[in-house]
């Protein structure tokens, strides 16, 4: 299946400043980033900037670039404005990739596009958790699935919840238990890609923090590919930095 993948990317970090622009083996993040999407099938790679700076960097490794507004709410805003730019045709399958996964498996990203089908206009992906500690913790996102793969609702809260396996003890998991994490990866047609920014956000969202619920408050689909294995983590903190910098010397 033919995709493209568009990165936002932008300057400003709380917790890790300049984070799209850090060192990894002489190159910069977002650069790793593009070169690992590259390496998925995709059709196109096209990062999405409100910053000169990363604007140049991708340019000075070959990278597409595609400038925006400063002042979108998400990343989801963000990549729309940019498909919305470069023509897609409704039924384009776009990926959104965050700047800050030079790691990730490029498997994935293709896995996720091809569930972009009929009826089924958004992807995202999932993997077991194994650990008790990773299931209550909120920051953690959780997602529950119907028999077809697609999503029932995604909560930082512990979800199944094992009634009588968790009155029981909450200190291994229960027999037959299966819990998912979300993965942050996701896959739109265009057609609703174009349509999200439009959608009244959602109570669910609000409450949970969670984007990915306005999309089903309204009644959309979400398919989920799961994965085996959790992938490699992304580079939200200097720690992260550090570890994923190892890696590339």
């Amino acid at each position: 299946m033919k995709f493209s993948v568009i990165i936002p990317a932008r300057l400003a970090s709380t917790r890790l400043p300049n984070k799209p622009l850090a060192d990894l083996g002489g190159k910069p993040m977002v650069v790793r980033v593009a070169e690992r999407a590259a390496l998925s099938g995709a059709s196109r790679i096209v990062v999405a900037t409100d910053h000169a700076d990363i604007a140049a960097a991708c340019a000075a490794h070959g990278i597409e670039v595609a400038m925006t507004r400063a002042d979108h709410p998400s990343g989801t805003d963000r990549i729309a404005e940019v498909a919305r730019a470069l023509a897609l045709a409704d039924d384009a399958v776009v990926v959104n990739l965050q700047g800050d996964e030079p790691l990730i498996e490029p498997a994935l990203l293709a896995a996720c596009a091809g569930l972009i089908g009929a009826g089924v206009p958004m992807a995202t992906c999932a993997h077991p958790l194994t650990s008790m500690d990773e299931i209550f913790n909120p920051n953690v996102v959780k997602v529950a699935l119907d028999r077809a793969g697609r999503a029932l609702y995604f909560s930082r809260a512990p979800v199944p919840w094992h009634r009588d396996g968790f009155a029981a003890s909450r200190q291994a998991l229960p027999a037959g238990y299966a819990a998912l994490r979300h993965i942050g990866l996701y896959a739109y047609s265009n057609a609703f890609l174009q349509q999200y920014p439009g959608l009244e956000p959602a109570p669910l969202e609000a409450v949970e923090a969670l984007e990915q619920l306005r999309v089903l408050w309204h009644g959309f689909p979400i398919a989920v590919h799961v994965t085996a294995h959790a992938p490699a983590a992304g580079v939200d903190t200097p720690e992260d930095l550090a570890r994923v910098q190892a890696l590339y010397a």
